[in-house]
């Protein structure tokens, strides 16, 4: 028996673009625009050349050459500190982007994070300067780690407490305040810059998760790349 994998598929008409997204459970999201609309199309790519073939495929009838975007020295009021601009993923990018104009053009520093299955954590100043950030495992990725590396701890589903007292919820906790933790050491590290106090721009799966435990402000963005993609769109029109 084969299982459906999860899919994006894309019916590219003379009138509409329709599109859908689906698991073996059928289908979890599907929309459609006018072909006549689709006067952009806009990407970021970081899981590699397969991935970047197969949605150069899906789009090949769309009749509309997507913008791969990638990182630069400047861009939509921002600029990178990177060694080599080129270096910083597409993702890290848009968000930052995202984050300078939803906040950071106020004139506050911004602590931006995203945490999915890498958690990365930049300084983005109120001059609109990212000074550098780190990259660290996700908290899926704690768990397998810990699962692969040792003999007795299992990955099984536990929940955050200030004291857990069973090996499922120490895990979890242990996970989430190590990913709390990267973030606060980045604001410290800003504030003992000169940045202020930063403002914390928390997205990504595990977001809401992590708010409660950061001692910070806090704004949540329900997807920081696609809101930088669009801004990016915007730049090039």
């Amino acid at each position: 028996m084969n299982v459906l994998a999860t899919v994006l598929a894309i019916d590219a008409g003379n009138s509409r673009i329709k599109w859908g997204f689906a698991d073996g459970s059928g289908w979890l999201r599907r929309a459609w625009l006018d072909t006549a609309d689709a006067a952009r199309i806009i990407v970021s790519n970081v899981a590699g050349e397969r991935i970047r073939d197969a949605i150069a495929q899906a789009l090949a009838t769309c009749n509309v050459a997507p913008i791969w975007v990638k990182s630069r020295a400047e861009q939509c009021g921002v600029r990178s500190g990177y060694a080599d601009p080129a270096q910083l993923g597409s993702d890290r990018w848009a968000g930052l982007i995202a984050a300078w104009k939803l906040y950071g053009r106020a004139g506050r520093a911004c602590v931006v994070v995203n945490a999915g299955t890498t958690m990365t954590v930049d300084a983005l100043t109120g001059e609109g300067v990212f000074l550098g950030g780190v990259i660290v495992p996700g908290l899926d990725l704690m768990h397998t780690s810990l699962s692969g590396g040792t003999a007795q701890l299992s990955v099984q589903q536990g929940a955050f407490y200030y004291f857990p007292d069973n090996t499922a919820d120490a895990i979890m906790s242990g996970a989430v305040n190590a990913l709390a933790g990267a973030i606060d050491r980045m604001r410290g590290y800003m504030e003992e810059t000169g940045q202020g106090a930063p403002l914390v721009v928390l997205s990504g799966g595990v977001a809401a998760l992590l708010k409660p435990r950061l001692n910070a402000a806090v704004e949540l963005v329900d997807n920081l790349v696609l809101e930088g993609l669009l801004e990016i769109a915007k730049q090039q029109a």
